[in-house]
């Protein structure tokens, strides 16, 4: 016998032991959970508890919104202008490179005028985000976001993944493994990258953010680009008909089975997965992406730039579609949140790019009868600081990364609306009130999805990996409605 049919013979043996136990476990399981697991969407994992969300959409501001020219007011500022920022506040915490050799560290008091929202009170810049104040008694406000990284790329990866470490899964990998599908001619996650209105420090972004790690690769992140054809080689190539192209995927379909059944290679499985997929985009893409149908009402409602493929407007918009028909996760990244000089100038065309959009979300979804199981979520890697990186004129600031408190918020899906949590000093710079470190933010949203972020784990070189890591880490109760 050769090395590699007793190799192949063991694998076999494995698969059907290994198999075998999956599918006695999970009869057992389905006896006992009775219509609740019988019921799932297909491939879904049952979940732990009753969730309150059946699907996110998640939009990211690359970059790192400044908090307290948005969210977090500091009236007490305006008294301190080019002050120095005491060191008693800094208390010998890391600085990045860029700001570290500054012989001064001149405080720069936000411009705007802030005026309380909703029956909560919550402060908002009423200069730049009018719309978003009018769901102020609907969207839970989060204060006191906190990380260990300070630099763009392990933030982003820490928001995003769990872990400032590349090479694991991201929320919506998790979200799409947990969930399963709604409809098996969409992806479970879809992501959409929106091009800011002004384009001016922009950081990049890669498919790293939305890769499925060590989860089964079908539940990696499907990117749809703003130019040309949604997703490459949608289309058939001239000259190839329908029903030859799904010949040809049948063909190598079948030559991919015979592969997995030898090999057993959970990469051949997945590649299978995306064939069927990718003929079955074929139909639902084109009447996804088409616009023309939706009446002028909705356009009134995002926004003219909501007609612009690409714009943030128009993210949304689509986020909305595709959810609507089944898509468990989406994914929108907005940049050039990088304030590090020419806030004043950047930080009014930012707002307007998502205020009246993020109010359209919430009207549009609540009008359907989807916001209280869809969940928004709205936030960028890290904050800014209250001091000025550089020069300082009253026309003219930056601020350098702060990761040691930030600003989120969250709307639908059983985020408890009204509540404000979390709570800085007067200068934005430390968390004086409920903390909220990344994970406990990530087992939050899962708890929402309904799933023990304890307990939702896939099995991964011996362990019993999980999005929320080792890490103490717990549900914040106040943050659910």
């Amino acid at each position: 016998m050769s090395i590699l049919h007793e190799w192949n013979t063991l694998q076999t043996r494995r698969r059907f032991l290994g198999t075998g136990a999956n599918a006695l476990g999970a009869a057992a399981l389905t006896s006992l959970l009775g219509r609740t697991m019988a019921h799932a969407a297909p491939g879904a994992i049952s979940t732990q508890h009753l969730p309150k969300a059946k699907r996110v959409i998640y939009l990211h501001m690359v970059g790192g919104p400044a908090q307290m020219d948005l969210f977090d007011y500091k009236p007490k500022m305006k008294e301190m202008y080019d002050k120095d920022l005491p060191a008693s506040i800094r208390n010998g915490q890391r600085l990045t490179t860029m700001t570290s050799g500054q012989a001064r560290f001149p405080i720069a008091p936000s411009k705007y005028n802030f005026s309380q929202f909703g029956q909560c009170g919550m402060w908002l810049n009423s200069d730049l985000l009018p719309n978003l104040g009018k769901h102020a008694d609907e969207i839970c406000w989060m204060r006191s976001l906190n990380t260990e990284a300070i630099n763009h790329e392990p933030a982003i990866c820490a928001m995003q993944t769990g872990n400032q470490i590349t090479g694991r899964p991201c929320l919506g990998s998790w979200a799409s493994y947990g969930l399963g599908s709604e409809n098996d001619n969409l992806p479970n996650f879809v992501v959409l990258i929106a091009t800011p209105s002004k384009r001016e420090q922009e950081q990049a972004i890669s498919s790293r953010l939305w890769s499925s790690g060590y989860l089964p690769g079908e539940h990696a992140g499907v990117s749809f680009r703003s130019k040309g054809d949604p997703i490459l080689f949608i289309n058939n190539p001239p000259g190839v008909p329908d029903d030859l192209r799904k010949q040809t995927i049948d063909g190598i379909n079948q030559l991919n089975r015979l592969n997995y059944e030898t090999v057993g290679d959970p990469e051949t499985h997945t590649r299978i997965k995306q064939y069927e997929m990718a003929f079955r985009m074929q139909a639902s893409v084109p009447e996804l992406t088409d616009l023309t149908k939706e009446p002028e009402h909705i356009f009134k409602l995002y926004g003219e730039e909501a007609r612009k493929r690409g714009s943030f407007a128009n993210s949304v918009l689509m986020a909305r579609r595709l959810v609507e028909r089944g898509v468990r996760f989406v994914q929108i990244y907005h940049n050039n949140w990088d304030h590090h000089s020419n806030v004043n100038g950047r930080m009014p065309s930012q707002c307007k790019d998502i205020d009246q959009p993020c109010h359209a979300l919430i009207e549009d979804l609540k009008q359907r009868g989807m916001f209280d199981d869809t969940l928004i979520v709205w936030g960028g890697e890290f904050g800014r600081t209250i001091y000025s990186q550089g020069g300082l004129t009253k026309e003219n600031y930056g601020r350098d990364h702060h990761p040691r408190c930030f600003s989120m918020w969250m709307a639908g899906g059983g985020a408890k609306g009204g509540q404000i949590y979390g709570e800085t000093d007067e200068f934005s710079y430390n968390i004086v009130k409920d903390p909220l470190p990344i994970n406990d933010f990530h087992a939050t949203v899962l708890h929402l999805l309904g799933y023990d972020h304890e307990r939702f784990t896939y099995k991964y070189q011996g362990l019993d990996q999980k999005l929320t890591g080792v890490l103490p880490t717990k549900v914040v109760k106040a943050l659910v409605a």
